[in-house]
């Protein structure tokens, strides 16, 4: 892979450097959980100045000028320090990932979606092996650590054994596990937790708001169609020929071994899997008639109100607690119900990074709105992007952008989107442009830059994997080697939304493109 990524020996300098300095950049940013606090306190310092100030901007919510609240006042900090646990604890992504990382981590730990994926990946015609690695990858984010650990390495020894280029797997898989992070036509977690930081920065503007669960869900699903095309394209027709030509594999390299699914295994999957699909037809069953207590009063299924909706975090829980407990106990990962909640008690703690987050995150939007500066700056933003006259579209394609550059630098997607989604979705709402919208454009961004920023947890396992085939793979080496993928992939996907948007294909449930107070 050395040599592939040795292009021109001056464009090769110029790429570390850029490098070199994003990392840099990126080294010197404070944890997220530091970051919101020294966010918050930032928040406290600046209402205390505005506060004296007058401004013309009108509050949408009420009709009259816009006033900006003193956090720094005695009144404020008592406040703040007797609502501190309150306000962390009703923080909505907090339970929202957290339960549903409960289910996930049970159907993780008995090893359910780990033979899930490779019975997926081993049925796979060869013709078809690439787009089936991006599939899997994508599906894998169903569960938080699965692609990287399992489909990553796994599509390196599934090329390799097959007589393809084992590092075209690696790069194929990482483009569908990271680059595609947000795209999925199964629902997960990603998508409540999303909706969730969404919600809190449309309220800033507008408290009324209620945003469905699934309010992404159709696009995300479709999106996978132009991610799996794109990647397909660039891994077979571009990158593998140049690693075939310019990337001979290290002398002495034996192909790893791919462990086999035992008959228990394949027993207790079969088992799981009738579980998993008796749920869900239990599920549709109590949905199906129009008194069911799953609907709303207008009998919609859809609607923000309607059971079955709010349930959707309860219900994710459930579909990945049934067939992780079968399988567990017919594989013989678990031996009793201690087992059960140790694979529990396992996905909490690969959780307390991102508790911690949300600890700080939940105090910052809390004083960002009870400050009104969003207010503020969402209605002067919002005059500013009227008064230069873009189309919305422009718009979009522009906030893109600047969450794919930001995300260079700050790898965490929730912490990133509770962060700029506080400014961004408030601005874009007076402009007419709906939080689903906003959303769903963050997602893109996202997830395109994801594969060639150093910053992301993985990334530097993922070399190691590289590593085990050609040696002399370095970060650097990989980012230029992911470098096509992630452009195309911002290009193309971003392309993908203009046009789904122009057709008025729905973005998901309960969604709209447009707000209007």
């Amino acid at each position: 892979m050395s040599s592939e990524a040795q292009v021109p020996q001056a464009e090769n300098g110029r790429l570390a450097r850029v490098l070199d300095g994003i990392e840099r950049v990126g080294n010197k940013l404070p944890d997220p959980a530091i970051l919101f606090l020294c966010l918050m306190v930032t928040v406290w310092v600046v209402s205390a100045i505005f506060a004296s100030m007058t401004f013309t901007e009108i509050d949408p919510r009420t009709g009259e000028a816009v006033v900006i609240k003193n956090l720094l006042t005695a009144e404020a900090l008592t406040g703040f320090l007797t609502s501190m646990v309150t306000t962390f604890t009703a923080f909505a992504p907090l339970g929202v990932v957290l339960v549903a990382m409960l289910g996930v981590g049970v159907a993780e730990h008995s090893g359910f979606i780990n033979t899930a994926l490779k019975k997926m990946l081993k049925v796979t015609p060869l013709k078809l092996l690439t787009p089936a690695v991006v599939v899997v990858g994508i599906i894998s984010h169903t569960a938080t650590d699965a692609g990287y650990v399992v489909v990553i390495p796994l599509a390196g020894v599934i090329f390799y054994a097959v007589g393809r280029h084992p590092i075209a797997g690696i790069m194929a898989a990482f483009a569908g596990v990271s680059g595609g992070f947000c795209a999925n036509f199964i629902p997960s977690a990603i998508d409540p937790l999303l909706q969730s930081f969404t919600q809190a920065s449309a309220q800033i503007t507008d408290p009324s708001v209620q945003l469905n669960p699934l309010n992404n869900w159709f696009f995300a699903a479709s999106s996978t169609l132009p991610i799996i095309a794109i990647i397909w394209y660039l891994t077979d027709k571009v990158m593998e020929p140049r690693l075939n030509k310019n990337t001979p594999l290290d002398e002495g390299i034996e192909a790893p071994a791919m462990d086999e699914i035992s008959d228990r295994e394949n027993s207790a999957f079969r088992k799981a899997s009738l579980a998993m699909v008796a749920a869900m037809v239990a599920v549709a069953a109590m949905a199906i008639p129009e008194s069911s207590t799953l609907r709303d009063a207008d009998g919609s299924l859809a609607s923000f109100s309607a059971p079955l909706m709010q349930a959707i975090v309860p219900l994710i829980f459930i579909f990945f607690v049934i067939p992780g407990v079968v399988f567990g106990y017919a594989n013989g990962a678990f031996k009793s119900s201690a087992d059960i909640i140790k694979a529990m008690s396992k996905a909490m703690e690969g959780m307390a990074a991102y508790i911690v987050m949300a600890f700080f995150c939940a105090l910052f939007i809390a004083a960002f709105a009870q400050s009104d500066l969003g207010v503020l700056l969402a209605v002067k933003g919002a005059n500013f992007l009227k008064a230069m006259g873009m189309p919305a579209g422009v718009t979009i394609v522009g906030m893109i952008l600047l969450v794919g550059f930001v995300n260079l630098f700050m790898g965490s997607a929730s912490a990133k989107w509770a962060l700029i989604g506080a400014v961004l979705v408030p601005m874009l709402m007076e402009l007419g442009i709906s939080p689903d919208l906003s959303q769903a454009a963050y997602r893109i961004g996202d997830s395109s830059t994801n594969i060639i920023t150093p910053l992301m947890p993985y990334f530097p396992l993922v070399v190691v994997y590289c590593q085990k085939y050609v040696k002399s793979t370095g970060i650097g080496t990989l980012i230029a080697a992911m470098l096509p993928y992630s452009l195309a992939l911002l290009v193309g996907w971003t392309a993908w939304l203009l046009i789904y948007w122009t057709i008025g294909l729905p973005l998901g449930l309960g969604a709209s493109y447009t707000y209007g107070m």
